[in-house]
C-alpha cells in the first residue's frame, strides 16, 4: 500500500508539473491593433494587394529597392540598412503575409511563388516599373524567383544568406570554426512541420524557446537583447501569424526550389561565415550557379548580417547598387 501511495504521489506531482508548465507556456494571440500600436512606424502604410492587407514602409528617394525579410522576421529587420540606403535610394520594405503586421491572408497561400507574384502586384500598385531587390533567407528565395520571372523589371539583385542554392553532390565539409554545418533543417522548422508539435505551438509558445532560436541565427549572442527578442516574439504572436506559419511550413509547395543559371541579373551574394541555418557552402554553390555574381563573406556574422553587422554589410550593398546605376 505504501509503495502504491508513493507511486500515486509521484504521478500526481508529474501531472501537476505538466499542468504548471502548460499554464506558464500558454500564450494567446495578441490582437492586431495592439501589435500595430507598438510596431508600426510613421512611414507605415497598409495597402490592399490581392488578398492581403500588406504592411509596407517606403522611405527615401531615388531608385526603388525592395527589401524582403526571411522566415519569422518582419520589415524591421532591414531598419539599419534603410537608414543608410535612403540617402541614395527609395527603400520599400514589407511584412510578407503570415508575418509582422500584415498577418495571414485569405487564401492561405504562403508559397514563395505567391510572395513573388504579390510583390510584383505591389510594385504595380505603387506604379513602380523597374527596381532593385534584396532578400534574406526565405526572402532571398523570393528575390531570385522575381529576377528569373521578370528580368526586365528586376535590375539588380542582392541575396543575403539566401535559401535555394543548388544541392551539393557531396556532403558539406565540416568546418570547425563554424557553429554548425548540419545540412538538416533548423530544429524550429522541424518542430513546426510535425503535425502534433506544430499544433501545440499555435497555443503554447514560450518566449525562452524563441530566444534560443534567435541565438542560432546570430553569431554574436551579445547582440540579442530584450528589444530584439520581444519584437520577433510579439510579431509572431500577432493574431493569425502562428497558424499561418504552420500552414506555410507544412504545405511545402514551392518552399524549396533551386536557383538556376538562367538568372542573368547582376547579383551580389552576401553571407555570414558563421551561419548555422544555411551554411556558407550554400552561398558558394549559389555563387557558382549565377553567372557573373559576386560573393562577399563576413567572417564573424551569422544568418542575418544585415542585423548583426549592418554598417559593414550595407557598405558592400551600397557600392554594388551605386555601380553603373
Amino acid at each position: 500500500m505504501k509503495a502504491l501511495r508513493v507511486l500515486g504521489y509521484a504521478i500526481g506531482s508529474v501531472l501537476l508539473l505538466i499542468i504548471l508548465i502548460a499554464f506558464l507556456a500558454y500564450r494567446s494571440d495578441i490582437p492586431a491593433a495592439e501589435v500595430e500600436a507598438t510596431y508600426r512606424t510613421p512611414e507605415s502604410k497598409f495597402i490592399q494587394v490581392s488578398d492581403s492587407r500588406m504592411h509596407v514602409r517606403k522611405r527615401g528617394s531615388g531608385v526603388p529597392v525592395f527589401l524582403i525579410h526571411g522566415s519569422f522576421a518582419s520589415l524591421h529587420t532591414w531598419e539599419p540598412w534603410e537608414d543608410s540606403l535612403i540617402q541614395n535610394f527609395t527603400t520599400i520594405s514589407i511584412d510578407l503575409p503570415g508575418h509582422g503586421l500584415t498577418g495571414p491572408n485569405k487564401s492561405g497561400d504562403y508559397s514563395q511563388d505567391y510572395y513573388r507574384d504579390l510583390l510584383f502586384a505591389l510594385a504595380d500598385t505603387l506604379r513602380i516599373d523597374t527596381f532593385y531587390v534584396a532578400g534574406n533567407s526565405m526572402g532571398g528565395n523570393v528575390a531570385w524567383r522575381m529576377a528569373i520571372q521578370r528580368p526586365d523589371r528586376v535590375k539588380k539583385l542582392i541575396l543575403v544568406d539566401a535559401a535555394g542554392a543548388p544541392k551539393s553532390p557531396q556532403p558539406d565539409t565540416i568546418q570547425t570554426n563554424q557553429k554548425s554545418t548540419n545540412r538538416s533543417r533548423p530544429w524550429i522548422f522541424s518542430v513546426i512541420a510535425n503535425p502534433t508539435w506544430g499544433k501545440l505551438l499555435t497555443r503554447f509558445t514560450p518566449r525562452f524557446l524563441f530566444a534560443i532560436n534567435l541565438k542560432q541565427v546570430y553569431a554574436n549572442d551579445s547582440l540579442i537583447n530584450n528589444v530584439v527578442t520581444d519584437r520577433y516574439y510579439k510579431l509572431l504572436l500577432r493574431e493569425g501569424n502562428r497558424q499561418a506559419t504552420i500552414e506555410r511550413l507544412t504545405a511545402r509547395q514551392n518552399f524549396f526550389g533551386e536557383v538556376r543559371d538562367s538568372l542573368r541579373t547582376p547579383t551580389l551574394i552576401l553571407w555570414g561565415a558563421q551561419d548555422s541555418w544555411i551554411p556558407l557552402s550554400n552561398g558558394e554553390r549559389m555563387h557558382a550557379a549565377i553567372p557573373g555574381s559576386q560573393l562577399v563573406v563576413f567572417p564573424h556574422a551569422g544568418h542575418v548580417p544585415h542585423e548583426e553587422i549592418p554598417e559593414e554589410s550595407v557598405a558592400v550593398a551600397l557600392a554594388f547598387l551605386k555601380k553603373h546605376q
